[in-house]
């Protein structure tokens, strides 16, 4: 079963990330074209009246390790492992950080519907992308708000350096409903709106970041296999990472 959230601007301005929103728009923090810029986001924010600025769904759900894979209710959820060593004489995969005898991890997604539904066609282009922006921070504030809320560990997201498959959001839809906050998936696997964010939330006291690296075509097509796709149809899902096999 699955939790729905409900997030106003309130409730999220102390999670957002000001430093990621300065750089969207390739500003400096602490100058005073930043401090301007974060003005004119909350005023925005205020004018539009938006009580709602972002939805969240979780579910917990019990996971077992295979090798490489994940098993979530019979689905299997293929991962990827480090193919050269880290700094501590590894290689790392997500599944290292789920049991194989089975543990409960988080499945979550959470979206900002502010930039869609107040888009400003017409007028001030500053706006428009300042609202656009915003929203994308506000999906992300929410779904640390949601971490908070349900289940600590660290939250790797669809297009993590962890996990840079795009077609893994078609499986997380499968175990937890993305209609139910309002976003749809193209065939591509890109969120509609834009401005979400969806991944897993992985509890083990050890678990943390990093990055795959460089994917072999050994390593590429076994992958392919392991997610049940040709490998040429497989790759348009890693074009927009650096993961490239």
């Amino acid at each position: 079963m699955f939790q729905l959230f409900s997030f106003n601007s309130k409730e999220l301005l102390p999670h957002i990330d000001w430093v990621h929103f300065f750089h969207a728009w390739q500003v400096k923090q602490g100058t005073s074209e930043a401090e301007e810029l974060r003005s004119d986001a909350l005023s925005l924010l205020k004018e539009k009246g938006i009580s709602e600025a972002a939805k969240g769904i979780f579910r917990e759900v019990e996971a077992h390790s295979e090798g490489d894979n994940l098993f979530i209710e019979d689905v299997c959820l293929p991962l990827l492992r480090q193919q050269t060593q880290n700094e501590e004489g590894t290689t790392l995969c997500l599944s290292d950080f789920v049991s194989p005898k089975g543990s409960n991890i988080g499945i979550f997604a959470t979206s900002s519907h502010i930039a869609a539904d107040n888009m400003i066609t017409e007028g001030d282009p500053y706006e428009k992308l300042l609202l656009q922006t915003l929203s994308t921070r506000l999906a992300e504030a929410a779904a640390e708000k949601l971490q908070s809320l349900t289940m600590s560990g660290i939250r790797p997201a669809v297009g993590y350096p962890c996990m840079p498959d795009l077609s893994i959001i078609f499986i997380l839809n499968q175990l937890c409903p993305l209609e139910e906050i309002g976003v749809k998936l193209t065939e591509n696997g890109a969120m509609i709106p834009q401005a979400s964010v969806s991944g897993l939330i992985i509890p083990h006291p050890l678990a943390h970041y990093f990055a795959v690296g460089h994917i072999g075509e050994d390593q590429f097509n076994d992958y392919a296999l392991r997610r049940g796709m040709e490998p040429d149809r497989m790759k348009k899902f890693f074009k927009n990472t650096d993961n490239k096999p």
